[in-house]
């Protein structure tokens, strides 16, 4: 420690070298932003001036495309401006928001899909009940909380990351800041720091893929053992839904994966 330097300032991961794959990277991360704004903000607006969609379904679905639009926000840009820059350097401190809104969002997120999950499954399985368990009060008073354990959840481990120092390489290979890979350049033992991550993340991860596969297994048995058309109607509403929480679940495994890689020594 004497003798360390401390990190001041870290250098994200930009496009390759060349004017070409620079401008490619630019485009491409520039045409994804744009299209999921474009996206989200088209059902932001269709479940707003809709009246027949002011239902609790449709609001937490604008609440997502809101949190949605959050999500992308927080580094895309940043990384279009770097890759057709070139600027890597962002300050320690500019960090500390960064993953703060990373780690709230991905949390908020996942609790959406929990609680859309168990819309789906009251409209399915407990039609008569729907309008009592979900009433406009209980999507505020649940959405808030949701909210507020993204707050705790992320200013837990944005405050036991920035506690640290650095003192290593500054090298950050992601194209935003990542806990994962500041742990890394810690100038102390970050034993328990991946420990409260570890568990928290299994605890909520894990947790919230159980409550949404439990939701969705009644459903389907609801589905399949009913004679009516009103469950199955209900069902093809609720698909796309299914279809969200496989792709958030799958790309969030795929990038977990692609982390544990990439800071294999």
């Amino acid at each position: 420690m004497a003798n360390s330097t401390m990190v001041m300032e870290f250098l994200l991961l930009i496009s390759p070298d060349g004017w070409k794959l620079s401008f490619l990277y630019f485009t491409v991360f520039l045409l994804t932003y744009l299209s999921t704004l474009l996206g989200n903000l088209l059902i932001i607006t269709v479940t707003t001036a809709e009246q027949n969609l002011h239902t609790p379904m449709y609001f937490f679905h604008r609440n997502l495309s809101i949190l949605d639009m959050c999500f992308i926000s927080i580094a895309v840009p940043n990384a279009c401006v770097n890759s057709i820059t070139g600027n890597r350097a962002i300050l320690v401190a500019g960090c500390a928001p960064q993953i703060f809104l990373v780690i709230f969002c991905a949390c908020v997120e996942l609790l959406f899909l929990s609680i859309m999950a168990w819309d789906c499954y009251v409209a399915i399985c407990q039609p008569l009940h729907y309008p009592i368990i979900m009433n406009a009060h209980f999507c505020v008073r649940i959405t808030l909380a949701s909210l507020l354990s993204g707050l705790v959840y992320a200013g837990v481990h944005t405050g036991n990351t920035f506690w640290l120092s650095f003192c290593q390489s500054n090298v950050v290979h992601q194209f935003f800041c990542d806990v994962p890979f500041l742990l890394r350049l810690s100038c102390y033992d970050t034993t328990i720091n991946k420990v409260l991550i570890l568990l928290s993340a299994v605890v909520l991860c894990v947790g919230c893929f159980i409550f949404i596969t439990m939701s969705n297994i009644c459903i389907f048995s609801t589905v399949l053992n009913s004679p009516n058309r009103a469950p199955r109607e209900a069902f093809f509403t609720c698909t796309p839904h299914i279809l969200v929480v496989s792709v958030f679940l799958s790309s969030g495994i795929v990038v977990k994966m692609e982390k544990e890689e990439s800071l294999c020594p």
